[in-house]
């Protein structure tokens, strides 16, 4: 196993730390700045979604450097990424953090995506990323990242920021799944 598979599976294996630190009650106590309060508990699971997701970007960047991209990579790596956004939209329904059909329309998407992509490889033909698929990955991350932290900074302004963020995530996910299905519509009518 190459060092970009390490980096990816690591990935994987930080899903049920980040998972314990947001579910279970741990009683740590919480940071309190005027009128926003955070559990530690969140600032953690925040702080390890946050080096997760980093690791996105880095197992691809040394795997294409450093010409190691192989097929455990190119399977794993996308596997990681929705485990990894899964888990956190799931805890956050859980912790009533987040509408459950903003969450169902999110999994559903990229279970749909990855389904188009298994159809393409079976075809011999590996679908790329899309900008948009791109632009989805990262608002859902920002989207993720101030719903485990409160809405903070964005809370001392009184500013909607966490509902803006959920809006544009459920917005640019379904736009990038339908833009992903319209591109390759021929490879569906093929089937």
């Amino acid at each position: 196993m190459n060092l970009p598979n390490k980096i990816t599976l690591s990935r994987i294996l930080l899903i049920p730390v980040m998972m314990l630190f947001l579910l279970v009650d741990w009683k740590m106590g919480s940071l309190r700045i005027g009128d926003y309060s955070v559990t530690y508990n969140q600032i953690i699971a925040a702080f390890i979604f946050i080096v997760a997701a980093g690791t996105d970007g880095i197992d691809g960047y040394i795997a294409r450097k450093n010409k190691l991209v192989t097929n455990l990579g190119k399977l794993l790596d996308p596997l990681a990424d929705k485990l990894l956004v899964s888990a956190a939209l799931i805890s956050l329904v859980e912790m009533n953090k987040l509408s459950a059909l903003v969450a169902i329309l999110i999994i559903s998407r990229e279970f749909a995506v990855t389904g188009l992509r298994q159809i393409a490889l079976l075809d011999g033909t590996v679908m790329a990323a899309s900008a948009w698929g791109k632009w989805k990955t990262a608002i859902q991350i920002v989207m993720i990242i101030v719903l485990l932290l409160n809405n903070f900074p964005f809370e001392f302004i009184r500013f909607p920021f966490d509902e803006i963020v959920i809006w544009a995530a459920a917005v640019i996910t379904v736009y990038s799944g339908v833009d992903y299905f319209m591109k390759n519509k021929a490879l569906i009518s093929a089937k």
